[in-house]
């Protein structure tokens, strides 16, 4: 009975541990994230000027 079970959490381990070496690597156009960067960072300057404008 204890063979069975050590057998059973060692393929339960050897699973976990090849899932954990799975990776996805996702590759964005340069381009369109850089512009997506210059739309967000135009946005908080955006709000900021817009706080300083408030507090004034």
């Amino acid at each position: 009975m204890k063979k069975n079970f050590s057998y059973t959490s060692l393929s339960v381990l050897f699973g976990m541990f090849l899932s954990a070496c799975v990776t996805i690597n996702i590759y964005f156009p340069a381009a369109a994230a850089e512009k997506a960067a210059d739309k967000i960072i135009g946005e908080v300057w955006q709000l900021e000027e817009n706080e300083e404008l408030d507090d004034q």
